[in-house]
């Protein structure tokens, strides 16, 4: 299902409606009777992609800053 709420209902309740997307619902934003911006569940897990997992290089991860020196 899909709601239509104005840009000042959501942000008044945006706690609202992050958990009716993870419910399931799509929700279009309106501005001035024009449509800002759809919020939608995320349908697929799958389509999450690990590119590096740092925690199996060390244990609890690697430190942002010794990654960045050696770029």
């Amino acid at each position: 299902m899909e709601q239509i709420i104005g840009l000042k209902e959501f942000r008044m309740n945006v706690e609202k409606y992050a958990k009716a997307t993870s419910d399931g619902e799509s929700i279009v934003v309106m501005r001035r009777s024009k449509p800002l911006f759809k919020v939608t569940p995320v349908d697929d897990e799958s389509m999450w992609e690990t590119v590096v997992d740092f925690t199996r290089i060390k244990k609890g991860g690697v430190d942002i800053k010794d990654i960045l020196s050696r770029v």
